[in-house]
């Protein structure tokens, strides 16, 4: 009866210390494995509060070829070098938008030029003209300021590749008709080739803006010379 008693006593010892071994995993949270895989993952990089450029959509635009705060300079060119060139400013959309207007900077008026078929339009990647004003000739003698300069048509532009096209006629002062600008010349093309520069001229003595250009035509010439990258917006 001893020998038995203490068998049943062993026994039940046993079942007791597995049952406690049992209740500790348990309220500890289960295993080390099982902890491991229940912990909160760590926040992805980037998703912080941290500080982020400014973008188009914070001053009511819809893209543009830089923050304009950072335009502080001025281009400057006579209008034998320019007049009748179609000047070309790359921009790269990342989401389709409905482009309805181009926002130039007017920096300084000349009163005394005397304007005339100058517009603004939209060649797309393949050269083709998607959309111009009509002439901004009235716009560019007054109110030197940021000023929407309307498409003629909106159109739908799909994400991609796009020039804005600058065209001047008639004759001003170099220094008094002046426009926002990068103030980037020879090094806004670093790295690019036609006819993805990013700044160029093709074609001379248009007095409106064609059809088409050839992109493989684009030349740094007159941007080589001081004809700085303008700044431009889109709404």
């Amino acid at each position: 009866m001893r020998t038995r008693t203490t068998t049943v006593s062993t026994g039940v010892a046993g079942a007791l210390a597995a049952l406690l071994v049992l209740a500790g995993c348990t309220s500890s949270g289960g295993s080390p494995s099982a902890k491991a895989s229940s912990a909160a993952a760590p926040a992805a990089p980037g998703s912080g509060s941290g500080y982020e450029g400014p973008r188009p959509q914070d001053q009511n635009l819809l893209a543009w070829t830089g923050d304009p705060n950072d335009a502080g300079h001025v281009t400057a060119q006579s209008a034998a070098g320019i007049g009748g060139r179609v000047t070309l400013v790359r921009i790269v959309l990342r989401e389709q938008i409905t482009w309805s207007n181009i926002w130039l900077g007017l920096a300084g008026v000349d009163p005394n030029a005397q304007l005339s078929q100058c517009y603004l339009g939209v060649y797309d990647a393949t050269g083709t003209l998607r959309a111009s004003t009509a002439d901004i000739t009235p716009q560019l003698m007054t109110d030197a300021v940021a000023k929407p300069l309307p498409l003629a048509k909106p159109f739908t532009a799909a994400p991609g590749t796009y020039f804005v096209a600058l065209l001047l006629n008639g004759n001003w002062a170099t220094n008094a008709l002046t426009l926002k600008s990068t103030g980037a010349g020879i090094s806004v093309n670093a790295g690019l080739t036609p006819p993805n520069l990013r700044y160029s001229t093709v074609l001379t003595g248009q007095t409106s803006l064609p059809a088409t250009v050839n992109l493989a035509e684009q030349s740094t010439g007159t941007v080589n010379t001081g004809w700085a990258s303008q700044w431009y917006g889109i709404s």
